[in-house]
């Protein structure tokens, strides 16, 4: 097995340098509590777990996403994995901890971020597809983490927003908000109807399509995600969400930035493909995917938007205020309070059947 010793630390973006931020007064306070936690778990017998999650590449390289945690029990990971609610919140993260990646055998050091967070490309060639790769610590067994690697051959993709798209949540209003995120689990949660068919139809149409869903929820919530998404047969498909509590330079994480950030990421590590954009009328999608495509026209092949119902729109905070997006941006927008609705619009646009 050959080894790289090229050790790779993690920042709030995502990037990997010798550069490290200014943090702000919360962001040093909350990593103080971090590390008085980690040491009182470590005094009662809590144990380092990994908990991989889905990611994505080209041939060359790869996205890996993890989090390391302490937890009790020799089964943590899977433990972990099965937490619902607001149990997922109460996990001591594992701040600056050495991380071996192994993938296409060879083995890759990385640095466990803040939050105990891993979000890092590493230099790897694997055929497209789905691949398995592990993921330890020097105190723990390796556990496996999907990726998908990207046909360079393909040209289309789904970028997928979460919230009030694939699931009914409701999000902002803050009381609903925060029974969804810390009560139910994903047995109790409703998905949109006719949105897995319809991502299904459009992966089918498109066999080498990707599939990445964006969503302003925290990494806590990942493993209630991957369950809802697989229980009610969305395609599988890495999940980019952001890390709980402070950011470098602010008290509170902007939801909006991260998908606008997450956006930009994707555009430049994968510059030769065109995105359906699919969102939401109650946030910030429309605007978001409006400016992206402003930005970005080669990289947006339609935008299309779950209108929300009278009800909905009312417990998400209003309806978007976005108009004559298609107009603006030159890109197929279209509109439908469902996915069999949305289906029939984008068969106008050549999107199904279409390898472009």
């Amino acid at each position: 097995m050959a080894r790289s010793r090229n050790l790779l630390a993690n920042h709030e973006d995502g990037s990997t340098g010798a550069g490290v931020p200014i943090l702000h007064f919360a962001a040093r306070l909350e990593d103080s509590l971090h590390a008085w936690r980690e040491r009182r778990g470590r005094k009662r017998g809590l144990k380092t777990t990994v908990i991989p999650y889905t990611g994505y590449g080209s041939p060359g390289w790869v996205r890996v996403l993890c989090r390391v945690v302490l937890t009790r029990g020799e089964v943590a990971s899977q433990r972990v994995a099965k937490v619902r609610g607001w149990r997922s919140f109460f996990s001591i993260p594992v701040d600056d901890v050495e991380v071996t990646v192994i993938a296409g055998g060879i083995e890759q050091k990385v640095l466990a971020g803040r939050g105990g967070l891993v979000d890092t490309r590493i230099n790897v060639d694997l055929e497209p597809g789905w691949h398995t790769i592990v993921i330890k610590t020097d105190d723990t067994e390796g556990v496996t983490a999907e990726v998908f690697v990207i046909d360079p051959d393909a040209a289309f993709g789904i970028i997928s927003d979460v919230d009030d798209t694939v699931m009914v949540t409701a999000l902002p209003r803050p009381l609903l908000a925060a029974w969804n995120t810390f009560v139910l689990d994903e047995h109790a949660r409703r998905p949109v109807p006719g949105m897995a068919v319809l991502y299904e139809r459009i992966v089918q149409a498109n066999p080498s399509a990707p599939v990445i869903y964006l969503s302003t929820g925290a990494w806590n919530v990942a493993p209630t995600l991957s369950r809802f998404l697989d229980r009610n047969l969305y395609p599988a498909g890495p999940l980019l969400l952001t890390d709980w509590g402070p950011t470098h330079d602010r008290w509170f994480r902007s939801g909006r930035d991260h998908k606008a950030s997450s956006l930009e990421r994707i555009a430049q590590e994968l510059p030769g493909m065109k995105w359906l954009l699919v969102g939401d009328d109650g946030q910030h999608d429309e605007q978001l995917y409006g400016e992206f495509a402003a930005a970005h026209p080669e990289n947006v092949a339609a935008v299309a938007i779950r209108q929300l119902s009278t009800s909905e729109a009312v417990l998400a905070g209003g309806r978007s205020r976005a108009a004559d997006n298609e107009q603006d941006t030159g890109t197929s927008w279209v509109f439908a309070p469902d996915g069999a609705g949305l289906l029939d619009q984008l068969k106008k646009t050549g999107i199904l059947g279409s390898r472009t």
